[in-house]
């Protein structure tokens, strides 16, 4: 479970600042965190949903690396706008974030969700994912704590 990204020659994290776009969406970058290994957080980004006219359609993080809290939490999260929902915005940010997650050396990136999300199970089907398993969450986590106990794991590999 090592972590992999793009270094400068301190050692800090280089963020990538460019927006990325397919020419119908663009996620427009919000905001970078640097990870905080103590509470075993990755770098991430922060990205806007945007439709190419500017309408906000949602947002969606990533989270650059891998380490155990990504098995249960994933490297994306993504919310698309009620009023928005159901033009695959989500699975078109993933492919996106997929360029992104390459140009940090990343090999594959795991998504999380409810089992019962069937809009996000859709979402992860829509954007390529293949289903590992549905994983009990540790008690140990904070997500147990705050009351889930299951999510499905999907791998997205990078090519």
């Amino acid at each position: 479970m090592g972590q992999r990204y793009a270094h400068d020659l301190t050692g800090v994290m280089r963020f990538y600042k460019d927006d990325l776009s397919d020419g119908e969406i663009c996620l427009k970058l919000v905001r970078t965190s640097e990870g905080q290994p103590e509470r075993k957080y990755l770098p991430a980004y922060c990205f806007n949903i945007l439709r190419a006219d500017g309408t906000y359609l949602g947002y969606c993080d990533f989270r650059v690396g891998h380490n155990e809290n990504t098995y249960f939490g994933g490297n994306i999260g993504y919310t698309v706008e009620a009023e928005h929902r159901g033009h695959h915005y989500a699975a078109k940010a993933v492919r996106l974030i997929l360029l992104l997650a390459k140009k940090h050396g990343l090999d594959h990136i795991l998504i999380t969700c409810d089992p019962d999300n069937l809009a996000s199970v859709k979402t992860c089907e829509h954007a390529g994912g293949k289903l590992l398993e549905t994983a009990a969450i540790p008690e140990s986590s904070d997500m147990y704590q705050r009351g889930r106990r299951n999510v499905n794991v999907y791998r997205f590999d990078i090519k």
